[in-house]
């Protein structure tokens, strides 16, 4: 629970340092580096394929096909 909560805190703080950063570089006219930074960072992060994670019934074809050549019974390349 508390490692959940941890994670919504750092979430929603980050969130909004990145609007900060964003509403800052729209509407004030002396906003500087600090900011830009912030909102290039955030936006970058977003395009982190972060929530792309294998299901658990896929078989790669590398893995199909290595495992119908062991039920043929033929031997990797290399092996003895």
């Amino acid at each position: 629970m508390a490692g959940r909560i941890a994670r919504w805190g750092a979430a929603l703080g980050l969130g909004a340092l990145w609007w900060w950063g964003v509403l800052r570089l729209a509407l004030v006219p002396d906003a500087g580096v600090l900011e830009g930074a912030v909102a290039a960072g955030g936006w970058g992060l977003s395009l982190l394929p972060v929530h792309c994670v294998p299901k658990p019934g896929v078989v790669r074809a590398g893995a199909r096909a290595r495992r119908g050549r062991e039920a043929r019974g033929a031997r990797e390349p290399g092996a003895s």
